[in-house]
């Protein structure tokens, strides 16, 4: 057997020991998966009826969240008929971890039976008509991470050797997330997110290529999972709280904990937005 064909099996079996670890514990036939970014993730916890919690680090295979404003935890329940499957915190390729590692949980949550994805994450924004403590839902996305999820033998199983990304964010989904914001008169940009590798914010010549690249957002993470979303054929949505002004002319020191708060002030009316979304789907 050759290296990369033992390296296959070896995934294909993570995904179904945590899976098979996870049914034990009473997370039965999930609909709908949701990846809870920073500083988010308490009040959408809070709008779920909780079945069944556990920690990561006691899921086989999984790894453990290394960020302090992530919970670290899985959380199981219903939202009214739906049955939810909720990360609260997720990995980043700055952890140290594999975009394998990174990316396991979406392909557990399928293999669980999940039939949607909702993403969030905070990042810094790049569109300076646009204010803190607003919402943008991601249209599409730019990868600079240096990595793939996907590099190595393909999980035929699971999906095809060179997914199509031409529209890697369902539209279905956006356009229901685009109604109910309009419903709700909540502020819902559009744009584009790129993915950079951190931990370190970028400097001001970063900033002003990103923009220049055609970015409206810039974060660390979501983009593997959407990868893979699409590799499994999951349709996805994602959601960016703006926590920071990425203005390379007027830049300040960023205050993490100024992030975490601004992230935890917007989560009511994401919260808001992803609980109608789900009673809609």
């Amino acid at each position: 057997m050759s290296k990369l064909v033992s390296e296959r099996m070896f995934m294909i079996n993570q995904i179904k020991e945590a899976a098979e670890f996870l049914k034990s514990k009473g997370f039965e036939n999930p609909d709908i998966g949701v990846i809870l970014g920073t500083g988010l993730g308490n009040g959408f916890v809070g709008k779920m009826k909780v079945l069944a919690e556990t920690e990561y680090k006691d899921i086989p295979h999984f790894p453990v969240s290394t960020v302090e404003s992530h919970n670290g935890k899985l959380i199981f329940g219903t939202i009214g008929t739906k049955k939810v499957m909720a990360m609260q915190g997720r990995f980043h390729y700055y952890e140290g971890y594999s975009m394998q590692q990174i990316t396991l949980p979406v392909r557990v949550m399928k293999q669980l039976g999940v039939s949607y994805l909702l993403l969030s994450n905070a990042s810094g924004s790049l569109n300076l008509d646009w204010n803190k403590g607003e919402l943008m839902m991601i249209d599409d996305h730019i990868d600079l991470l240096p990595d793939n999820p996907l590099r190595g033998k393909n999980l035929d199983e699971q999906g095809p050797r060179f997914p199509d990304m031409s529209r890697p964010y369902d539209v279905k989904l956006g356009n229901l997330l685009k109604s109910i914001a309009k419903e709700k008169g909540i502020i819902l940009n559009e744009g584009v997110y790129v993915a950079v590798t951190g931990p370190n914010l970028e400097t001001r010549a970063e900033y002003r290529f990103l923009k220049t690249i055609g970015a409206d957002a810039v974060g660390m993470s979501t983009v593997p999972e959407v990868i893979v979303a699409n590799h499994l054929g999951l349709p996805c949505c994602a959601v960016s709280v703006l926590t920071d002004d990425c203005d390379p002319d007027k830049l300040k020191p960023i205050d993490i904990q100024e992030i975490i708060a601004i992230a935890g002030k917007a989560e009511i009316k994401l919260t808001e937005l992803y609980v109608e979304l789900i009673n809609r789907i």
